[in-house]
């Protein structure tokens, strides 16, 4: 998992840690270096409340007298870091008591939402739970299709119709085959929304009270898929999701894409939603449960 994550963060490792190590090693800790992390941390998209937490720290053991060699700043700026992500509470899926566990997935057109479902099907069933996919984006023309291939290639079934089918009544249908299976997961994936769209924003809302009636208590996890590469614009997708739907957890993708995988720390700052998922590459496999203490070692190799 290590390995995988490594090459995964591989871009954010040089732009938030190597550029780290390239400002302190060898040097005093000043002032002048201390504004260097800080420019760092900031342009790797950390965010400036998260930045401002951890540089309050780095300044204070300055000051002290705790923090005044580089060789110390890696290490200690590592555990700030990874002390920054921890949350309380669980990372996982909030399980039903029983009955199949219905997770809503839902995002902005392009954030990578399909592949990251299929992905986390395949996650799921690789750990011995039975999964059904709902095939609910039923608006764009491939989105069903594109799912069909993806569940055959990790091997989960699928429930869909025609494109342009209610998404409702499609969701309807999947709950319907998931508590006749007895499935342990419903895994619905919905149409990818303009968060500005007042309707889509809407129908989102449809398909979770139409699950809710078959499945008490569905869903029991809403997690919004955020493409990575946008940085600081995932942080007002949180939001404006959350208005709608009840966000439970966040499922980071095409992380390998970008060197602004510190977005994390700002989500984690700045949102009361944990991130829970986290995609690394293009393969199936390439999906990791979030860790924040291996999601930091990995930057910092």
């Amino acid at each position: 998992m290590l390995r995988r994550l490594r090459e995964g963060l591989a871009k954010t490792g040089k732009a938030l840690a190597g550029r780290i190590r390239a400002a302190v090693l060898g040097k005093r800790i000043t002032a002048e270096t201390l504004e260097e992390i800080e420019e760092i941390l900031l342009s790797a998209d950390v965010g400036v409340e998260a930045t401002a937490e951890v540089m309050g720290r780095l300044r204070r053991a300055n000051a002290s007298g705790e923090l005044l060699d580089g060789a110390q700043a890696v290490p200690y700026l590592r555990e700030e870091m990874a002390r920054l992500l921890e949350a309380p509470g669980g990372r996982d899926i909030s399980w039903a008591p029983s009955g199949p566990t219905v997770v809503l997935v839902c995002g902005v057109n392009g954030t990578g939402k399909t592949t990251s479902v299929a992905k986390l099907a395949g996650l799921l069933a690789g750990e011995g739970k039975s999964v059904v996919l709902a095939a609910c984006d039923t608006f764009r023309a491939a989105a069903v299709e594109q799912l069909a291939a993806w569940g055959a290639r990790v091997g989960v079934p699928i429930v869909k119709q025609a494109t342009g089918a209610d998404p409702a009544a499609v969701a309807f249908d999947a709950a319907e085959a998931a508590v006749a299976r007895k499935a342990a997961v419903l895994l619905v994936d919905t149409a990818g929304r303009l968060h500005t769209r007042a309707d889509l924003m809407q129908e989102l809302e449809k398909i979770s009270r139409v699950v809710g009636r078959k499945i008490p208590g569905a869903p029991h996890e809403v997690l919004l898929v955020l493409d990575a590469t946008t940085g600081q614009n995932a942080l007002n997708q949180v939001r404006i999701f959350s208005e709608a739907v009840p966000v439970s957890g966040l499922f980071l993708a095409k992380m390998d894409g970008t060197a602004r995988g510190g977005v994390v720390f700002a989500i984690r700052r700045e949102v009361p939603v944990p991130v829970k998922f986290i995609g690394v590459g293009e393969k199936p496999e390439d999906v990791e449960r979030f860790d924040p203490r291996a999601f930091v070692d990995a930057i910092f190799g």
